[in-house]
């Protein structure tokens, strides 16, 4: 989600929510520092070098599944009958590979979409479609070892995760049964991915978290960065919402979300907003400057939302299950509150002076 934010608009988010109408001349310049900027770098740094282990590792299991269904001529049926254990435990370590890297996308999100410099790279990795949404589409093709060619066919979560968990027919083993265990019948997460596509997948994913985080160790971050990421990325919570309650967590099996099927969409709220809380808390000083009072009430209402989030998903890994009714009803009111923080934190930077950018 990108917006764009002119310093009208902040003027005008500044008068919307009661803020000071004190003179542009009076109000703080941008020389009102104190942001730990360094911090946000360094926790992006962090994260950029757990995913580029992360995805190494996953593209080591997945050249693994490759080799085994080379070594049967990719005849899966017969892969499955004379070496299904290994083949469960090679695509259960795929599987364990996404569920792992989730977290260290989705902790560092906030800043990595946020900021117009590293954006494309969330298209790429996590947020774009397929060419279906030309609007919102990925900028790459895949090709895989057999020569075919994948035209836009989505980001590299979504690409690995319904593979591996068998939710995208187009990118799973065709004419076999996937009954891993042997038992007679298939069920959830039991899948065989199609390797020859799983394998281009995860190397050029690898490649692509290869490439963040490079292109984060030259970001140099700065305020406009700092305060556009949490004005972008805070507003976002009924899009997540709404794809939580079309997943499997909500939905069950009658769920029309094929992604989001390792990881409760509930876990990544509350990940990217731990991401945001980091942020905040670092241009926390420099709004002090202009009204101590409003840099604290945000502070405050950001991490209710964080901990909000967090409590929700803490009662869904207790067993309870929640609806397509609770979702609307959570979702609404998640997003309520982060406009309204998005507000606030968009009226600092006008009394700052700090341009926002799309």
């Amino acid at each position: 989600m990108r917006v764009l934010i002119t310093a009208a608009a902040a003027a005008l988010a500044l008068t919307a929510c009661g803020g000071s109408d004190e003179p542009s001349s009076k109000r703080t310049p941008p020389a009102a520092q104190g942001a730990g900027l360094g911090a946000i770098k360094a926790y992006l740094l962090e994260h950029t070098e757990r995913l580029k282990a992360d995805t190494a590792r996953l593209r080591t299991d997945a050249e693994a599944y490759y080799e085994l269904a080379k070594g049967a001529g990719f005849d899966y049926a017969g892969l499955l009958k004379d070496k299904r254990a290994q083949v469960a435990a090679a695509v259960k370590r795929v599987q364990d590979d996404h569920v792992k890297a989730n977290p260290s996308y989705e902790e560092m999100e906030g800043v990595v979409a946020g900021v117009p410099e590293l954006a494309d790279f969330d298209v790429i990795l996590d947020a774009g479609g397929d060419k279906s949404d030309p609007r919102n589409a990925v900028p790459f093709s895949l090709e895989t070892p057999a020569g075919r060619k994948f035209e836009q066919p989505g980001n590299f979560f979504a690409l690995i995760e319904t593979s591996a968990f068998g939710t995208e027919p187009r990118f799973t083993a065709k004419g076999v049964e996937p009954d891993l265990d042997g038992d007679g019948r298939v069920t959830f997460p039991e899948a065989l991915p199609d390797a020859d596509f799983l394998v281009a997948a995860a190397r050029d994913f690898a490649d692509n978290a290869a490439e963040l985080d490079a292109a984060a160790r030259t970001w140099q971050p700065s305020l406009q960065d700092a305060f556009t990421a949490v004005v972008v990325m805070t507003p976002t919570m009924s899009e997540y919402f709404g794809a939580w309650k079309n997943s499997r967590f909500v939905a069950g099996e009658n769920a029309e979300e094929k992604g989001f099927v390792a990881t409760s969409r509930l876990a990544d709220i509350r990940d990217i907003l731990g991401g945001i809380v980091l942020i905040y808390s670092n241009i926390e000083p420099s709004i002090a400057k202009a009204d101590a009072a409003q840099a604290a009430q945000t502070e405050t209402s950001l991490e209710d939302l964080h901990a909000f989030a967090a409590r929700l998903f803490g009662e869904e890994q207790d067993g309870k299950r929640f609806n397509a009714s609770d979702a609307d009803t959570l979702g609404t009111e998640a997003q309520r509150n982060a406009e309204a923080i998005a507000g606030q934190v968009s009226q600092a930077a006008g009394r700052l002076g700090i341009a926002l950018e799309d």
